[in-house]
This record gives structure tokens, sequence and C-alpha cells, in this order.
């Protein structure tokens, strides 16, 4: 990158004098500076930065370029040629003829893969088109919705059936009543369930909309590179030449090339490559603050510091749990290429980027610099521009084409739905949108879900047509195939095929489905769960048929906040009240001897200072000052031992430090010692500082040597640090008095070998790890200065080395430092769960339900949050397979598995996929028998992938719930899917069919609501099928006392009525009965487990009524029959009409378990109904019969007969073998 010429501001307004001369070499639009450079460079440049000698007064020849809305705040390549745009052209217009870079003839080419790659020119249009940046958790577009909803209307049976009967209608010889009859029902139900798919669809349309309409800040785009610089008229620039002003855009209107604008915690709406992190004015101020509270000599030292060491290095950092799961933060930088320039030249940039991909761990593109755009003005001299050298390590210059070329990685880059960290302004380029993010293509499509009971009944369904065709061929083999109506005898098969046709009930369908939507509203309307939304309706009554419970863990069943809850030295541990201890040890051991006097600078701590000696006339005993020293020690470790920056935030308007690390336990030790007295103020790559809370005074500062990373192999971080003594002057690393110390904390099985000899560690580790704390063992080794000179001369030959590095560094670290390290004392972190986890889960385990959970995150923080969370219960074993990548390993691990079916499976992603690969049904034909599976580093594919697998293997319905954008491919493959509404984004809420605030909500949706809703449609399914077969049956016995003869029995008024107005409320009012209330429910989970056998509507309770239908429909038609003397005729049809209607209320009655006063309504409001409704029937009743005693009487004694025997073996069967609801409520 070119140098920056050197800025004199005066103001935001006004100009310096020397910023209106113009030195002589500017007329050169060769030798002129062309580059730009942040405030930052420009004041470590200033010391080598040209100085102008002798300058042409340019006040009276600015004219020309004044208005224009370029201030010129600076010598820039800008404010030059506004100069000579006001000495060579007094009309104001540019110059036309330009030189520019060409351009590439295509927007796309081929990567080395063969895939199309993509070239972005950022900030301006694009020359190919890319989708658009929305999200789209629809199921249907508009052109598709009628297609798919009506093929899957008639994929079931039911139907189809329907459709057949209706279209029989067309045809003379089969017409049996008014077309209409079987036409309209049949319409009435597509309309009603395409409806319901309709307004469905449209609310996840609704929801989409306010998604994509979620506002961002981001720079104006140019239309075309082409133009001049001064394109940017009209926009207000700062100082320093950057963009004050941004518009505000809608996600949706995002497009690839925009420059977006974010801040702390706000999300990414697209996939992106990092420009600039800026760090906001608090945290290049912080180091000044510090300052001041700390007047010692040392401040020479800090200054220093702070200007040799520039903070636009740009790392920021990025929260990913949306996306793969993982709570630790990650790193990202800008290209240098990129942080040192100004927004205006950011038009200048064109990125190369590869096929857009689902890999959201890999990236790889590049980034080019063009040249600037020049003048016409022809200089005199060729000199080779300064504006075609790269600076050191910001890319390579092709002096071909003056295009400065920079790598992209992966460490570039903030895919959609990360959410920024980092107390920094960072400005982004979007490369993906829409569809091609990596998000949106880990997920996959939307589909149409079925619900189980819906599958059970259309089957039964199918029972129900083979019974009606095996009755219409028996009744025309009575007749010994030939009818008397002249017919032939399929013809008669077909017209009885038809009148039976009432046996499978199509208002079945429209009866379930306003079901779903009375549970729907059931479910938004408590109380209990507030903030729940259904938004697939179709679906309730799986939640009580649950079999697997596939979890997320980070913001589903943890909170994603860590808290230190424990520490233990040695002799003594501390938790909860005791840290109250912890302070006052604190408070003395880095008070400092000069704590009481303001005017002097108190003494910095270093471990090898007294404990005593800094309390005076302490009367403690001495095991009290054993035990200060060592928690003195143990927090001065963790204060020090960490790869945290703290950061300054203003709220409210006071200053409040925070911080930021990759890793959230980290961030939480950090806050632990701060909340104890020891708080990190500052912190860079060569220092930190640390300050006591209790007397506001810098208590320890420190030299950073070396620092030995936390990586999952080594599973331990290490640094060595050079603590400076006396009032902090102390830093010459020559001087004896020197003390150089080694720290070191990692996990226990890691630690374990490297720390001294001791008979407490395991003991305290294995009873932290039974809490489901996370332990840190903490050690440390005081290292002399020839001890350092050789590790440090040894680690640097390792680090030279070609091959085999890092093993190499490794092995010397262990050599040099790590063995008989000084035990410290171990820390136990929690990681928060969600509000009534441990219970939920303990409830859905009492209700048969197997939890498995699926997570991005690392090995040891899943096993600690399945322990914490109670999902494994205290003492059970679990088995780790993990990192294996043999089959014979994965063999290995199967076997074992098979001989211990009540352990805990904990394997990692990679072990997964080689089991998914390699061994899927022994695999998976193992692991559903198992309490419980945790399976971690999985990727959002491999999420789906199982739960598919367990879909498909087991035929049990599936239930999966997660917050992030990373679960949305696992919730829409499950037959139930539960989004919880995440803080930094409602992807899985809104692709889900349930959307929850808590996960503890899910135990009343399957318990309560789900028991609800399956009890309610199985008994309101059965009714209506009894509803059909019965007037089926009557039919039948009409038919068969008519000779055979395929004529109707209650034809048109009274067959649409018996259907709709006289029984159709009793019946729908049964969506309201319950057997249990919901504290029973919670108190019994164990409920539970019977929905899951569907024995509520299973084989056996269907020919149970099958066979209760064929009595009373025998003994409704026949005995009216013989009671009359009749086998037709108005005086028949009104009594059995009657008898049936009245049948069809008593027994909805009988069934009640739980009354309520809509279904006293229903009932007695339809028998009055039909009452009034007789008179009106005189085309098929006698109404004169109607209103004698003899009508009365056989009425009443066809009803007894019909109803008693099946009341009352229904109550011999209830005494006999009474259900499990009667037995937990008392009766």
């Amino acid at each position: 990158m070119p140098q920056a010429t050197q800025k004199h501001v005066q103001d935001s307004t006004g100009l310096a004098d020397d910023a209106e001369d113009l030195d002589l070499q500017e007329l050169d639009p060769i030798t002129a500076p062309r580059g730009r450079t942040s405030p930052w460079h420009a004041g470590r440049l200033g010391a080598t930065g040209r100085h102008y000698g002798s300058k042409i007064a340019l006040k009276t020849l600015r004219n020309g370029s004044r208005g224009r809305g370029w201030e010129a705040h600076d010598v820039s390549p800008t404010a030059d040629q506004g100069d000579l745009e006001g000495l060579l052209q007094d009309d104001g217009h540019h110059p036309k003829d330009r030189t520019v870079a060409q351009d590439n003839d295509a927007a796309t080419s081929k990567d080395a893969d063969g895939k199309a790659s993509r070239e972005i020119l950022v900030g301006q249009a694009q020359k190919a088109k890319y989708p658009a940046n929305v999200v789209s958790n629809a199921k249907y577009t508009p052109w598709s919705f009628l297609p798919r909803t009506l093929y899957n209307e008639f994929s079931f049976f039911l139907n189809i059936y329907f459709l057949l009967v209706a279209l029989s209608q067309i045809i003379p010889f089969l017409r049996i009543g008014y077309m209409s009859t079987y036409i309209a029902p049949l319409a009435m139900v597509l309309t009603i369930t395409i409806g319901k798919e309709a307004i469905d669809d449209i609310a996840r349309r609704r929801r989409d909309g306010e998604a994509n309409s979620e506002p961002f800040q981001a720079f104006p785009k140019t239309e075309d590179r082409l133009r001049p610089p001064n394109k940017f008229r009209g926009q207000r620039t700062t100082a320093n030449g950057s963009y004050e002003d941004t518009v505000t855009k809608q996600s949706r209107t995002i497009r690839v090339g925009d420059i977006i604008k974010l801040k702390k915690n706000e999300r990414f709406p697209a996939d992106c490559i990092i420009l600039q992190s800026i760090p906001n004015e608090s945290m290049i101020m912080e180091a000044s603050v510090e300052q001041t509270a700390q007047p010692t000599s040392d401040n020479r030292f800090s200054m220093e510091r702070n200007s040799s060491e520039s903070p636009s290095s740009g790392e920021t950092f990025i929260r990913t749990d949306q996306l793969d799961g993982e709570t630790d933060w990650k790193l990202r930088l800008p290209s240098p290429l990129t942080q040192s320039l100004l927004s205006p030249d950011f038009t200048r940039l064109r990125i190369n980027a590869g096929a857009p991909s689902k890999n959201v761990v890999d990236f790889v593109g590049t980034i080019e610099l063009l040249p600037e755009e020049t003048s016409s003005y022809d200089p005199h001299v060729d000199k080779p521009s300064p504006a075609n050298s790269a600076a050191p390590g910001e890319g390579t210059s092709d002096h071909n084409s003056s295009i400065v070329l920079a790598p992209l990685t992966i460490d570039n880059t903030a895919w959609a739905n990360t959410v920024l960290a980092s107390n920094t302004t960072t400005l982004a380029v979007v490369i993906y949108t829409g569809s091609q993010t990596r998000s949106a293509m880990s997920t996959a499509p939307s589909r149409s879900k079925t619900g189980l009971l819906e599958n059970e009944i259309n089957n039964l369904t199918k029972i129900l047509c083979l019974l009606t065709l095996l009755l219409s061929i028996i009744l025309v083999a009575l007749e010994g195939f030939e009818p008397n109506n002249k017919k032939k005898w399929y013809v008669a098969i077909l017209m009885y095929l038809i009148l039976f046709s009432t046996i499978i009930p199509i208002s079945l369908r429209v009866n379930l489905d306003m079901g779903k939507t009375v549970y729907a509203r059931f479910i938004e309307r408590d109380n209990g769960i507030p903030g729940t939304v259904v938004r697939t309706s179709t679906i309730p009554e799986d939640l009580g048929r649950i079999e697997y419970l596939l979890s997320d863990k980070t913001g589903t069943l943890t909170q994603n906040e860590m808290e230190l809850r424990k520490i233990h030295v040695g002799t003594v541990s501390y938790a909860n009240d005791a840290m109250d201890e912890v302070t006052m040890y604190v408070k003395q051991g880095f008070a400092g001897n000069n704590a009481n006097d303001a005017l002097q600078p108190s003494t910095l701590v270093t471990p090898s200072s007294s404990f005593a000696t800094q309390v005076p006339n302490a009367t403690a005993t001495r095991t009290r000052r054993e035990i200060g020293s060592r928690v003195r020690d143990l927090l001065l470790a963790l204060a020090i031992c960490h790869n945290v920056t703290p950061t300054t935030d203003e709220i409210d308007g006071q200053r409040t430090i925070t911080y930021q690390a990759s890793s959230p336990d980290e961030i939480a030790i950090v806050q632990y010692t701060e909340n104890v007295g020891l708080r990190l103020v500052h912190r860079d790559r060569k220092t930190i500082t640390l300050q006591s809370v209790a007397s506001s005074r810098i208590a320890v500062k420190v030299q950073i040597l070396d620092i030995f990373p936390f990586t999952s192999e080594s599973k331990r971080m290490g640094i060595i640090v050079r603590f400076l003594t006396g009032d902090g002057s102390q830093q010459n690393p020559e001087s004896p008095e020197e003390d150089v110390w080694f720290f070191q904390k990692g996990a226990d099985t890691a630690m374990t070998s490297n720390v001294a000899a001791n008979d407490w560690l395991d003991e305290e580790t294995a009873n932290m790890a039974r809490e489901g704390l996370r332990t840190l063992v903490v050690g440390r080794k005081k290292l002399m200065p020839h001890q350092y000179e050789s590790f440090s001369k040894a680690y640097k030959e390792a680090s030279l080395a070609l091959q085999h590095r890092d093993a190499g560094m490794a092995s010397v670290v262990k050599a040099y430092l790590e063995h008989d390290l000084e035990l410290l004392g171990v820390t136990g972190v929690e990681d928060k769960l969600q509000v009534d986890v441990k219970p939920s889960l303990e409830l859905l385990r009492n209700a048969g339900i197997k939890i498995w959970m699926l997570t991005g995150d690392k090995v040891e923080t899943a096993r600690c949050v399945a322990i914490s969370a109670k999902l494994v219960s205290r003492g059970q074993y679990i088995h780790t397979v993990a990192k294996i990548q043999e089959k014979t390993a994965a063999q290995d691990a199967i076997d074992f598995l098979r001989n211990k079916t009540d352990s805990c499976l904990l394997i990692d992603g990679e072990s997964l996929s080689l089991m998914l690969t390699h061994f899927r049904v022994p695999f998976i034909s193992l692991a559903v028998l198992l309490p419980a599976v945790i399976a971690c580093r999985c990727s959002p594919t491999q999420k789906a992938e199982v739960a598919n697998l367990i879909r498909q293997y087991t035929k049990k319905r599936v239930c999966c719930i997660g917050d992030g954008g990373n679960d949305v491919s696992m919730i829409q493959a499950a037959d139930v899917g539960i989004g919880i509404v995440g803080k930094e984004g409602r992807q899985a809420s809104l692709a889900a069919d349930f959307s929850v605030t808590q996960f503890c909500y899910l135990t009343k949706l399957l318990v309560w609501h789900g028991r609800n809703s399956y009890k309610r449609s199985a008994k309101l399914a059965q009714f209506i099928i009894h509803r059909g077969l019965i007037i089926s049956v009557c039919q039948t016995m009409y038919s068969i006392a008519g000779h055979f003869d395929p004529k109707g029995l209650f034809i048109d008024w009274l067959l649409v009525g018996y259907a709709t107005v006289y029984t159709m409320a009793p019946v729908f009012s049964l969506v309201l009965d319950r057997d249990v209330d919901e504290k029973l429910a919670n108190l019994y989970p164990e409920l539970y487990k019977e929905l899951k056998t569907g024995q509520s509507l299973s084989y056996s309770t269907f020919f149970t009524w099958v066979l209760v239908s064929i009595y009373q429909g025998t003994i409704i038609q026949g005995l009216s029959q013989l009671l009359v003397g009749a086998v037709t005729g108005p005086q028949l049809i009104s009594v059995s009409f009657t008898v049936l209607v009245l049948n069809e209320l008593i027994m909805v009655a009988v069934s009640v378990t739980t009354w309520h006063p809509i279904m006293i309504l229903c009932i007695v409001g339809t028998g009055a109904i039909y009452a009034g409704s007789v008179p009106f029937l005189g085309r098929y009743f006698d109404l004169a019969y109607v209103v004698t005693w003899g009508w009365l009487w056989r009425v009443a004694a066809v009803a007894a007969i019909s109803l008693v025997p099946v009341w009352g073996g229904k109550l011999i069967r209830r005494a006999w073998k009474p259900p499990t609801y009667r037995k937990v409520r008392g009766i």
C-alpha cells in the first residue's frame, strides 16, 4: 500500500494554513502520493512521511472546486485533484479522458474444482445477478401451492375414495341421489384443509417478512466503477476521508457487493468478507485512563509501548453458536490490504470468491486493490508510481496491471447469522446472499408434515373400504348375482358401494382439521407457556406420541453463559457464600504497602512477594496466612494465564469494562477474579496490567514473553511472563532481580502428569466433574534466567523447522516447562443451564422419551453439560467414542456397546461420520436402545441425517428442538420441530412447527397439550367412524328387507343433516374433554408412555367400535321394522331416524370424562334443534304418526335396547380393568 501524506487538521470544518498550500510535486499525478491510510497508520508513518517544502498559495485558486461536496481536510488524492481542477479547469467539470483498469469479460469463472467462482466489485453494482437476501421458511410458492396441496390431499385414500364416488354420480345409471350430496362434502373438506395450509403458509411468510425487514447500516453503492473519484460528492466525509453518513437498508435489500457497518451484538445478515475492524473510541482511550489512575514512573514505558503498537490490527471476535453450535468465539481479521483503506477507496477493491458452499470452516479467495484513477494530465517525467507498491504484509503487486493482490481465508469471513462480539465497528462486504449463504445451504427445504394419527386413520379407512366392498359383494351374492332391478351384477356392486360410502365418513377430515385448529388455539392462549406459537397446525396430536427427543445444547439446554462456581486450593475449597472469604484474601494480598497514601505509588505484587508483608500487623494465624497466600497465588495465575482482552463500554454515561476472548470459559474466569477484587484493566501483545478493586491501585504489571494457546489436542494453555517489581519501573531483562514465571492451566487429564506429586487432585476433579463443572487445573513454575534463556533458544530453533514443526515445539515445551509444576488449585466453571432444564429432562425421561443431545461444541463441554443437566443419571457410565478413523476401531466400539446397553454414548462428529458411512444399520440399531446419546462436533447436515435415520429405522415419532440457524435442518427433518427464540436470531423458531421461548415449556407442550390433542382426536375419530358405520348398517338392514334393492334409506336432507346439524356439534364438543388435569399429568409423567403405544386409536379399539356400530345399527333398523310392522315408509323412517340421532347424542354423553359447559350446551341444544326441525320433515316423516304415543314408546324401546347393553358392557369393563387415568384420579 502507498504511504500516506502528512495531515494537518485544524478542526472538522476549517483548514490549516499549510493545507491551503500546494506542493509543486502535486502537479505531477504520477509522483504525487496516491494512497490513503487511516489515522493510526498516519501516526506510525509520521516520522518518515514526506515534508513539503516550497508551496503555492491556493486560497484564491480553489474557487473552481468549492461546493462540490468534498471538503479538503487532508492532502490526499481527492483533495489534490480538487486543487488541480481549480487550477486547470475554471468550468469545474472533470476531465473525461481517464485511464482505468480493464474489467473481466465475465463476472463468473471456473475455480480449480470446476465450480463457478464469482468476481465481486466492492461497493458497486455487480455484473451478474445473485439471489435476493431473503429468509424463506414458506412451504409453497404462489405457483406450487395448489398443485402441491391437492397432491398432498389426494395422497390420502379417504379423499381419493370420495372423489371417485362423486365422479360416479356423473354416470346416469349409477346416480342415486342429488350429485351435490356427494360433491359438496368433498369440496368443503378440500376447501377447509387447503385453507388451513394457506393460512399457515401466509403466517410463515409474514414472519419471514419481519426477519427480512431487519434494518442494517450500509454505505451507499455506486452504480459504475468507471465513474471518477468525485462520484462521492454529496456524501459527507470526516476529516480522515471516511463516510460519516450511512443509509439504512432492510435485510432483504442487501445485495452482493454492499458494504455494511455493524457494531457489537449485531448479526451479519449475509456471508461477508471483513474489510475493516475499527476499535471504538473507548478502547483506544482506555490506556490513557489506566495511566491516569496510576501516576507512576512507568508511564514513560506505557506511552512508548502504545505509540509503538498500533491498535489497527483489526482483530475482532464473532459468535458462531447460531451457525455451528460452538460456544467459543472466533477470531476474525480483515486483510491488511483493506484495514488501512479509507471507505471511499473501497470501490477500488475486487474480490474473487469460490462457488457457494455449505462448508462453514473453509474459504479460499483473493482480494485485489485496483489502481486509483487519475486525470488526463500528461506529466513531463515518467516515474514509477508509489501507488503500485504494496506495503509489507499487505499483498503482492502485479506490476503489469498495477493491481495489489492479497489472499482471503476463513479468518477474513463472517457468515450469515453470526454475531459481532467485539466492542468494535466492523465494515464488511457481502459476497453471498439468500439461498447461497452457508447457513441456507446447510438447511433442507421445508416439507409438508403429516401426523401419525392421520396415517393411522388413513389405514383404517382402507379397512372400511374393504368391508364396504365385501358387504356389497355379499348382498349381490345373496341374490345369486341376478339383481331384481334388471341391472348387471357389477353395476349393483357399484351402487351398493355408493350407498355404503357413508361407512367412510368424509366429515372425518373436516372435524379433525377443525379440532387441530382448536388445539392450536389452546396452546397459544396458555398463560403457562407465554409466547408459544403454532406454526404448523396439522400435527398437534404428534406432540403426544414422541419417542425420541433430539436437542441442541448451546442456547437450548444452556444459556451459553459461563460462571466460575468453585475453587480448590489443596486444603480448602470455596463456593457460593464462601467466596466472601476469597474476596477478603484478595483485598489483603493485592492492597499494596502504600494503599493508604494516595500520593505515593503502591508496590507491585509478584509471586515472590510475601503475603504477610502486605498486611502489616496482621493478627491472622499462620494457617490463615498460608491459605491466604495460596488463594492469592491461584487468583494471580487465573488473572494472568488467559487470552482475554478488556474493552471499555459506555453504558448510561458510565464507563464499564467488558471482556472479549475466544472462549467464554476464560471470560468467566476473568470476571470471577474481578468479582473477588482483582481486575484486568489492560492487555496487549506484550503487557498485562491488573488493578486491585478495593484500592483502585495498579497491583500487578507483567511483560508477556511467550504464549502457548489452547488446542483441542493439548487441552491446556500456558504463558511465560516477567513481573515488574517495585513501582513498575523494573523492566531490564538482564536484571538479576527479574521475576519470570511459567503459568499453565488445562484439563485434569492433561495436567495430572505436569504437576508435582499430590494426594488430592484426582479426588477433587472427580467431585467437580460429578457436579457437572468444567475443571481446570492451574500450576506454575519459576524460571531462572539461564533456564528461560535455554528454553527460548530451543523453542526458537524448533519454530524454524520445516518439518514436524508443531510436534517439535510441543516437545520443547514439554521438556523445559511441563514438569514438576507447583499445583496452585482447581477451578470449576459451570455452563449456566436454561430455566428448569434439570426437572424438565427428568420429567421427559420418566415419560419414556429417549433424549439425544446433538451439538457442535467440544467433547468436554458436552460431557459437563450432560452431567449438570442430569441428561446422564448419577453414576451412569459414559462411553466416549472420539477421533475414530479406522473401521476396526468403530467395530470395537459397537461390540462394546452391544454388551453394555445401559451406558450413555458420547461420540464426536468425525466418529459419527464413520459410523454412518460404514456401520449405518448396526450403529443406529444399537444407539436407539441406549438411554442417552450425546453427539459432539456435529454439522447441521449430520444433525438432520441422524433425525432422518431414527425416523426411518424405528418408525417412531422424533422431536427436534434447537435455537440456532444450525438447527434448522434438524428441525425440518423431524416429525415435530420445535424452535426456541434465540438471543441472536429467530431462524430456528421461524422454521419450526412450534415456537417456544424457553426449553422448560417443552414439557407442558408434550405432556399436557400433546396428551389432550391426541386423546381428543382419537375419541373424535372413533365417534365419527361410529356415526358413519351405524347409518350404513341401517342401510344394509333396509336393503336386505327390501329384497336387496340398492335404494337409499335416508336420502337427501336426512343424510346430510345427520352428518352435520344433528350430530356434528355434540361429537365435535369432544375436543373439550380431558381425562386428567394438568397437575396429574405432570405428577405422573408415566401416563405419557401409554400414549406412544397408540392404544387410544388402535386396531383393537377400531374393531370394538365396528362391532358396537353393527349391533346398534341392526337393533335400530331391524327392531324398528319389527315394531312398526313395515320395511319402508315414512312411519318407519321417522322412528329409525329419530332413534339414530338420539343414540348418537346419548353415546357422546356417556363417553365424556370431564364435562364442560359447552359440551352440555351442544348436546342439549342439538336435541332441541332436532325436535324443532321435525315439523319441517313432512317430506320424509309421517307427522301425524309422530305425535302419537305409539311413535313415542317405539322410539324409547328401540333406543333403550340399543344403548343399555353397550353402556353396561363399558361399566363392567371399566370395573374389571380400569384405565390408568382412573387409577391416578382415585376413582
